[in-house]
Formats: structure tokens, sequence, C-alpha cells
């Protein structure tokens, strides 16, 4: 499989969360492509360049504007019984996940991969609570774009990424 991004919006539709991963360069023109590289969060990258901060910033409010118009289009089409699960372009496809206190987690993957709702669920459930909601000392809100900036979840994520997610 391969993984583009993984964004977590807050219930104020705040980005606290956004990581990108780069397809790995290889070696030869004849190896198979492994497991692309991971690139820092916005929220612990803080040698990036103005342009490119603008560039991501644009980019989360692009992902969520998307998950925003799709979700509520569902919901007017279908009724409130219906939820947004994933959307597939002909490049990439979003998987979405909304918990019940509106916490927006979204992935981008290639287009063959099945639906990842449940492994979204456990990266809230396993990951995000244990490590940033139980935290005493991470913000209970995460106000002017003050991101998730915690060293165990981070840790956590990238394993679980490259443990359970099939590659």
């Amino acid at each position: 499989m391969v993984l583009y991004s993984f964004y977590i919006f807050d219930r104020h539709t705040e980005c606290i969360y956004s990581r990108r991963w780069t397809p790995a360069r290889p070696a030869s023109a004849g190896s198979k492509t492994t497991r692309p590289q991971s690139g820092s969060s916005i929220t612990s990258n803080g040698d990036a360049t103005p342009a490119q901060n603008r560039k991501q910033a644009d980019d989360e409010k692009l992902i969520f504007g998307l998950v925003f118009s799709l979700r509520n289009m569902i919901q007017k089409l279908g009724g409130e019984d219906d939820t947004f699960l994933s959307y597939r372009t002909g490049e990439y496809k979003l998987h979405y996940y909304e918990t019940p206190t509106r916490m927006k987690f979204v992935m981008l993957t290639d287009t063959k991969q099945n639906n990842l709702r449940p492994y979204l669920h456990q990266i809230w459930a396993n990951l995000y609570v244990e490590y940033v909601v139980k935290n005493p000392l991470a913000p209970v809100e995460h106000p002017g774009g003050i991101g998730v900036a915690n060293e165990m979840f981070e840790r956590g994520l990238e394993a679980f990424i490259t443990a359970v997610l099939p590659a």
C-alpha cells in the first residue's frame, strides 16, 4: 500500500496534525518500490520555509473543504443515517473517520486500497486517545493551529503504519 498523507482535524475545523509520506526512490530501475518514507508533521517541523508552510496549510484547507462538502452532500441526499466513508479519484483514495467528539481523521492512499475506516478508528482509540487525550500536559483545545506535538503519538503512528497497514 502507498500511503500519501494523514490529517487530524478538530471540531473547530483546525488541522491539528498532518503528516506526509513521499515515495522512496528505488536504488535501481529494476528494484521494487518500498514503503514511502515519512516526512515531518507541520507541528514538529520548525525548519520549513514559509512557502512550504503556506502550501501545506492550503492543502489542509482543501482536504477539509472536500471532506466537509462531501459529508454534507451525502447527509442531504441519503439522510442522517448515511455516512461518508471514502472517496476515490484516478490518483488517490481519501479515507474518512469521524469520532463522536467530531474529530476528523483523514488518510490519503493509492486507489487500490480497501476501506481503512477500521484502521482510522484504531488510530483514534489506541493512539490519539492514549497519547494525546490522556496526556495531562496536552491542551484540551488546539486554538490557532496549535497542533498535536506528542513524540509518543508520532512514534506510535509510525509503528502502527509499518506493522498493521498492509504494505
